[in-house]
């Protein structure tokens, strides 16, 4: 490939594989720069959001099952965008839901969670000044809130002790803004 051709593919034909409540998947062939044709498979996603909850140098986080990995993990609230939603609603309503906490909302970035095969986006809020004020939890959620100090959050995130990323990525989006 030269400097002056493009990176970009040109999709041909695509089909829908299976459509859930929360996602699609689709089967798309595409052209590529070299003119060969191939398929790609995409995870199309509403978009997501996670929430940093910071109160008295402590974060509040969940813990809860996770089916695809069968195993508890310890995370920062998040959630799925509603239709119609936009992403700083989703997370006071989610914060609501799952810490029972609202507090003022700070957006600390967004990001494409795995675009390799997905064009999920997340974004990243900060929550502080919180103060109690619940909604219930969906249905099929059972999670566990704990508070973690803020130092060991940070440690726990430099020392790869936390197995999701949003946590992560979150909690060294953040740190700068403590």
């Amino acid at each position: 490939m030269n400097d002056k051709q493009k990176l970009s593919e040109t999709r041909i034909a695509g089909e829908v594989i299976f459509e859930g409540r929360m996602l699609r998947l689709e089967r798309d062939r595409v052209l590529l720069p070299n003119g060969s044709e191939t398929y790609r498979e995409v995870v199309r996603h509403p978009g997501a959001v996670a929430v940093i909850a910071l109160q008295d140098q402590e974060i509040l986080m969940v813990r809860q099952y996770r089916y695809p990995i069968a195993r508890e993990t310890l995370e920062i609230p998040a959630g799925k965008i509603d239709p119609q939603e936009s992403p700083l609603n989703c997370a006071i309503r989610e914060l609501r839901e799952e810490t029972g906490y609202k507090g003022t909302m700070e957006l600390m970035g967004t990001f494409y969670t795995t675009p390799g095969f997905t064009d999920e986006v997340m974004h990243i809020f900060l929550a502080r000044d919180l103060v109690w004020d619940p909604l219930p939890t969906d249905d099929d959620e059972f999670l566990m809130v704990e508070k973690i100090p803020w130092s060991e959050a940070l440690r726990r995130a430099c020392q790869n002790e936390f197995s999701d990323a949003k946590t992560i990525l979150g909690i060294m989006l953040v740190q700068e803004h403590i």
